[in-house]
């Protein structure tokens, strides 16, 4: 796969960051047809971008014949999206406490941590071997 696929209310990206733009373009664009205030635009887009970023480089370590998929859904007062990679799989309990003292000067590790402060539900599970993280949040 070298370029983005998207079918409906899904996108499917090779394991690349060059690919991310496409992601926010993507999500920000349904979340404005769906008529989604600005300010859960910017936590949907920022959440999004963090967990396909990890997706990317954690799960699938870049390889460049892995994908990543994105996809939106919506009910009456909630979207969510799913992130799945094939990559490994993590346990999420494994994921070091960013406040603990000892992790606080870390440059990385804080990606699930803000996704969790502006996400209404964050649900982590296996997928066919590689990891899918869903997000919710109300639109109202």
């Amino acid at each position: 796969m070298k370029k983005p696929i998207i079918s409906g209310d899904t996108i499917t990206i090779p394991s690349s960051q060059e690919y991310l733009t496409d992601v926010d373009v993507f999500i920000e664009g349904i979340l404005r047809g769906y008529g989604a205030d600005e300010s859960v635009i910017a936590d949907v887009a920022i959440s999004v971008s963090e967990l396909v970023n990890n997706a990317i480089l954690h799960g699938n370590r870049s390889s460049d014949v892995k994908t990543v998929k994105v996809t939106i859904a919506r009910n009456s007062k909630d979207i969510s999206i799913t992130v799945v990679d094939e990559g490994q799989g993590f346990n999420p309990d494994d994921i070091e406490d960013p406040l603990a003292d000892e992790n606080l000067l870390k440059e990385a590790g804080r990606g699930i941590f803000i996704v969790r402060s502006l996400m209404d539900d964050v649900d982590i599970y296996e997928d066919n071997g590689g990891t899918a993280i869903k997000i919710t949040k109300s639109i109202g």
